[in-house]
């Protein structure tokens, strides 16, 4: 049994792995059923679409069964430990898969159970598996990462982390943060990519637009409210404003073949129009597709190890 917690805490190997198997998986369908007779449990304390169903449709398709967990089903809401509730799930399950938006520790907690394989299905720290969705769309897009250049745009939320640490195990890729000031990916979460990256510059982060160098292969954008969370500036909106994605902003940092990615939901009118998020260069409804595929390759490592 593996987990997945965080990308740190794979291999460059590990993740090129993840992210072609997710190609394949796109490209020929998910067979055959390697988890035939498994048992996988997903515990979502906050609210998914894309990632629930994603992890239950990959997981029916890699041939398991499914039992799925809302936020009070479980015993922890009545005080069970976390390490208890993992020791036992263990008997039971061969994987769990997690969302709390949260802190990253309770996860590893559960993971406690060399029984069961826990999986990160996002972290107030981190979003990995949407990062493997990520490259699995940009790979299918362009044949290869190396040379690529990603702008991500808004929040440092945990997508940004997860595609910092995603950026910093993939030689050849770079990545451009471009977050307002005071919103930016955190410090320790960038110190951690130049570690991985074993000092490249391959993650770099800016507050304006104007230190950005283009034409860039793909622009990037998140939900700036992240999983609906209040912030605590009332006028917060104001701090984004010019970090929009219009076809304008677009056009500015398009090179022949930019492509632009939103992990949605998207809030249409507040970090991206109706124009780009429907237009032409636009690969955020394959990407939601490669969530699925993303998921089914993270089960199958976790679970079975790497198949051929």
């Amino acid at each position: 049994m593996r987990n997945l917690i965080s990308l740190a805490d794979l291999t460059p190997a590990e993740l090129d792995h993840l992210v072609r198997r997710a190609v394949t998986f796109g490209r020929d369908g998910i067979v055959p059923k390697p988890l035939a007779g498994r048992q996988v449990g997903t515990y979502f304390r906050k609210s998914s679409t894309r990632t629930r169903t994603s992890f239950w449709t990959a997981a029916t398709r890699l041939g398991a069964d499914v039992i799925t967990f809302g936020p009070n089903e479980l015993q922890l809401s009545t005080g069970e430990t976390v390490e208890d509730t993992a020791r036992v799930l263990g008997q039971y399950l061969d994987a769990l898969v997690v969302r709390t938006n949260g802190d990253v520790e309770e996860i590893r907690r559960l993971a406690g159970s060399e029984d069961l394989a826990v999986v990160n299905a996002l972290t107030l720290d981190e979003h990995p598996t949407q990062a493997i969705a990520d490259l699995a769309t940009l790979t299918e897009e362009f044949g290869s990462l190396d040379g690529l250049h990603l702008l991500a745009v808004g929040e440092g939320n945990s997508s940004g982390a997860a595609l910092a640490l995603a950026a910093a195990l993939t030689p050849g890729l770079r990545l451009t943060l471009l977050c307002p000031r005071g919103y930016e990916v955190p410090k320790e979460t960038l110190d951690l990519a130049a570690e991985l990256s074993g000092g490249k510059a391959l993650v770099s982060q800016v507050v304006t637009a104007d230190a950005v160098e283009g034409p860039v292969d793909a622009v990037y954008t998140s939900r700036w409210q992240t999983m609906g969370v209040e912030k605590e500036n009332p006028d917060w909106l104001k701090d984004f404003e010019g970090f929009r994605i219009d076809r304008a902003f677009l056009d500015r940092f398009s090179g022949p073949r930019t492509v632009f990615l939103h992990d949605l939901p998207a809030v249409r009118g507040q970090e991206v129009t109706d124009e780009v998020l429907d237009g032409p260069a636009s690969r955020a409804w394959r990407q939601a597709h490669h969530k699925m595929t993303a998921a089914a390759a993270v089960l199958e490592w976790c679970v079975v190890g790497v198949q051929d």
